[in-house]
This record gives C-alpha cells, sequence and structure tokens, in this order.
C-alpha cells in the first residue's frame, strides 16, 4: 500500500477552540521555592502562554491556592490579558478535585486539557493524572511550569508522559495555534506576543521587520 500525503494537519495538534487552558497557582509563595527556572523567565514564559491563549480566544481557567491567606496574588503577567476574569481559588493541592474548576472544566465541555502552572510535581501531576485518567488528553507546558528543584520538574514530566501527557513549551504553545503566517486575522496578534515574550525569536522579528520590512505571510 502506498501512502498519499494530502497538505492537512494532524488531528494530534492543537487548534485555538479544541482545548482548556487551566494556568495554576502563579503566585508569589508558590515562585519563592522554585528553582527549576529562573524566576524572570517562568514569568515571561507564563505571559507568553496568558497572552497567546487571550488572544486566540481559548477557553481559560485560571486557579489560585489560598489567595488571600498565604500564596498571595496570581503573576500579573498571567491576569492582565484577561481583565474582569474571576479567579478560582481553592484549598485543595490537585485542581481536579475542585468543584468550582470542574464545574467550569464540564461547562467549556472540551476534550483537550493544557495545563501550566506550580509546582510541577503537585499542582501540575495532579491535575495532569486525574485527566487523563478520566479520559482527557493532557498536554503540559513544562517551561511554563516549574518545581522546587530541577530533579523534581523532570521527574514530574517523565512521570505525566508516561501516563499519557503531551509535553510542550510556551512558544510551540503559540506558534501551534497560528500555524500559518497566511492567517492574517491573528498574524500581527501572534507576533506582536513573539516580539514582547519569545526571548531571543522576538528580537529576530524586531529586527527584520525594522530592517527588512519583512512578513512571513508574503
Amino acid at each position: 500500500m502506498t501512502l498519499k500525503a494530502k497538505a492537512a494537519p494532524g488531528a494530534r495538534l492543537l487548534t485555538p477552540t479544541d482545548h482548556t487552558l487551566i494556568m495554576i497557582d502563579f503566585q508569589s509563595q508558590m515562585a519563592f521555592a522554585t528553582k527549576s527556572i529562573d524566576a524572570s523567565l517562568l514569568r515571561t514564559n507564563a505571559a507568553l502562554v496568558a497572552n497567546a491563549a487571550a488572544g486566540f480566544g481559548v477557553s481559560t481557567i485560571l486557579t489560585t491556592v489560598a489567595e488571600k491567606s498565604f500564596s498571595g496574588p496570581m503573576f500579573s503577567e498571567v491576569t492582565a490579558p484577561f481583565p474582569g476574569k474571576a479567579l478560582l481559588d481553592r484549598t485543595s493541592m490537585n485542581t481536579w478535585e475542585d468543584e468550582a474548576v470542574i464545574a467550569e472544566v464540564n461547562a467549556i465541555s472540551k476534550s483537550r486539557i493544557v495545563l501550566a502552572g506550580l509546582w510541577t510535581g503537585v499542582c501540575i501531576v495532579g491535575p495532569a493524572l486525574s485527566a487523563i485518567d478520566q479520559g482527557f488528553e493532557v498536554f503540559v507546558i513544562t517551561d511554563a511550569s516549574g518545581d522546587i528543584s530541577t530533579e523534581a520538574h523532570e521527574r514530574a514530566v517523565t512521570r505525566m508522559v508516561q501516563a499519557g501527557a503531551q509535553p510542550i513549551t510556551a512558544l510551540q504553545y503559540l506558534l501551534e495555534m497560528q500555524r500559518d503566517w497566511a492567517r492574517g486575522e491573528t498574524y500581527e496578534m501572534t507576533t506582536g506576543v513573539a516580539k514582547q515574550f519569545g526571548g531571543a525569536y522576538g528580537l529576530g522579528i524586531t529586527y527584520a521587520k525594522t530592517m527588512f520590512g519583512a512578513s512571513e505571510g508574503h
């Protein structure tokens, strides 16, 4: 049998409308002990994810743990792209055990879940394994998550991958939803987010557009 290729995306690629993004516990108290990733890079990557999700209109849940009594406010970089959005505060370390969060997941009703947050080995492993157990397809944005050590983060990612979760990165998340530079309705948003939060890649976009008026869609 000869396979015949066609110009079409694979079904396993993410799209803006096929998943729920859950951003978990991006809070001061959680960040203080995070050592697997530099705090400034973590904030940048979290901002990239949040701005990408807001720009593409992704169904998004923002959740905190003990915000007022212990862990502090969620990073402004995460909340700013969603003005007026309520944060779901929990007592449970496992987001998937919180009734309010699950009610929102069910109201959105998407079979794919994308997770990012602190800490990887507790607050991301918990919902990842729980969602997989209930039949959801799970993706974890590993560079927008962190833990108290590199060992803790890596073991958590390995454990989730072995259970069936798919690891991705923040920039990959943004570009996978754009996928075609000819998509003019989101082109400026995508390159704008990349320029602001995409590190060296963002610098490259700024340089090319400033010096040559470059545009990937032409």
